[in-house]
């Protein structure tokens, strides 16, 4: 089976990727990943605490996580498209995230200080009860799980993006207040999220000293992402926990 032929849910791992005219005597390895993806949380640590600072100060977050976001996007966007430039824009894309990491958590750390600290917590005891499981095959990735985390992603993301665009016509989407309608939903992208961890793990696994070494970039890519998603909805569940009660 070649590489352009496997599918993964998350779409920074598809085969298109993997297509590379030129072969390399290093290839992709775990470590390199994982350096790459320390560095990357660090740098986004620094200018969260950096915003952190100027939002105690006073200064709005509006404009620093609308532009993190968007930058986010229009990054990936260009990622999926041109992979060989992947080695300074991913630098880039995390530096867009930190940003808008940093506004959007800003409110919970000024309102409810140790909330942000709490969802790094969940996050990260989350990714190593994923990797366990993983690791032991308690849960093993089969085409038919890889297809329903695909789904539910996917539709988790469109409630998101419809919910968004309807926001700035004044209609407020019921996934935003504290209802246990926005809990429950909340708690499901939580969940969906976790299991993403999993494919990435299992996609890793199969192209791990295989892969040219420079597609490390993309590796690391994809898993900051579905970690940082999962961070997000960790945080947006225990904001919404702690204002209903």
């Amino acid at each position: 089976m070649s590489l352009r032929d496997f599918k993964t849910s998350n779409p920074v791992f598809h085969g298109f990727f993997w297509d590379d005219g030129k072969s390399s005597k290093k290839t992709m390895s775990v470590t390199g990943i994982f350096i790459k993806s320390m560095l990357g949380i660090l740098v986004i640590a620094a200018i969260t605490g950096y915003l952190w600072k100027l939002n105690e100060a006073g200064t709005p977050m509006k404009w620093f996580t609308l532009g993190g976001m968007l930058g986010s996007i229009v990054l990936s966007i260009v990622i999926s498209v041109r992979k060989e430039w992947a080695h300074f824009l991913v630098p880039l894309y995390i530096i867009a995230k930190g940003f808008f990491l940093g506004g959007f958590s800003s409110y919970a750390h000024r309102n409810f200080p140790e909330l942000p600290y709490q969802a790094i917590g969940v996050t990260i005891v989350t990714f190593f009860v994923m990797l366990v499981l993983y690791q032991l095959r308690i849960i093993v990735v089969t085409k038919k799980l890889r297809s329903v985390i695909i789904t539910a992603s996917v539709s988790i993301f469109v409630v998101y993006i419809i919910s968004w665009i309807l926001g700035f016509f004044g209609i407020k989407s019921y996934i935003w207040g504290t209802s246990w309608f926005a809990i429950v939903f909340n708690i499901i992208a939580a969940i969906v999220a976790s299991f993403a961890l999993l494919l990435d793990f299992d996609y890793i696994e199969r192209y791990k000293n295989r892969a040219p070494k420079q597609k490390e970039w993309i590796a690391t890519w994809g898993l900051l992402a579905t970690l940082l998603w999962l961070y997000i909805e960790v945080l947006r569940l225990m904001q919404k926990l702690a204002r209903r009660f």
